[in-house]
């Protein structure tokens, strides 16, 4: 199992936890929009440090920002093995093929 299945495992059985002794159980009892917000935040403090080019901070933050994102997604059901499956189908193709084959642009 590696940390990232560890780790979603973990945010999983949280869920209905007493949220007085799990930070995990509190942002699910707050609800999908708390979780979304809470990696929205997470997420600019990590671009923050990677502007300031901290890469000790940096990393701390990549890490809040990866469990808040699994949280979101346990939050909406979304499974991690899911997510990497996509990401698995995009393997071998271009960032550039694969955006105009989902019709969206990086402008």
């Amino acid at each position: 199992m590696t940390t990232l299945d560890h780790l979603f495992e973990t945010i999983c059985n949280r869920r209905g936890a007493d949220a007085a002794t799990s930070w995990t159980a509190k942002l699910f009892a707050k609800g999908p929009e708390k979780c979304a917000e809470k990696f929205g935040e997470e997420a600019i403090e990590a671009i923050i440090e990677a502007v300031k080019d901290d890469k000790k901070k940096l990393t701390s933050e990549a890490a809040d920002v990866i469990y808040h994102l699994l949280v979101m997604l346990a939050a909406r059901d979304v499974h991690l093995d899911d997510v990497l499956a996509e990401l698995d189908q995009r393997m071998g193709r271009s960032g550039i093929e694969e955006k105009a084959g989902r019709g969206t642009s990086d402008d």
